[in-house]
């Protein structure tokens, strides 16, 4: 069974950037697609971006072209590059893993926060 675990987050003013990272414990070659949630004091958790397994990304309308999420494959390392952060990007970031054996996400890291002042 494959465990994440996050880094990177912080304290950083709006305007500024931050990259985060998760490294997975093991390889898992039944993981389709990789991601990253986040969740706001007060909000739902939403999932922010996703890589699948031939390269395509996806990312919610308001992180588009400010984010860039990617992988080291031979490292076991998911990354999510954060530009030019608003007050609004303000939350705890989890990485997860997907594979076909049943619905849903599999794997889930803790997290790491990341607070953003204006």
């Amino acid at each position: 069974q494959v465990q994440l675990v996050e880094s990177g987050g912080g304290l950083v003013q709006a305007g500024e950037s931050l990259t985060l990272s998760c490294a997975a414990s093991e390889t898992d070659h039944r993981i389709i697609a990789w991601g990253w949630y986040r969740q706001a004091p007060g909000k739902q958790r939403e999932l922010v971006a996703r890589i699948g397994r031939g390269g395509s990304t996806m990312y919610m309308d308001s992180v588009k072209g400010r984010f860039t999420i990617s992988r080291d494959s031979a490292k076991n390392l998911l990354y999510l590059q954060m530009n030019d952060l608003k007050p609004e990007d303000t939350g705890n970031y989890t990485c997860t893993a997907d594979t076909p054996r049943r619905p849903g996400w599999d794997y889930w890291g803790q997290g790491t926060r990341v607070t953003v002042s204006s």
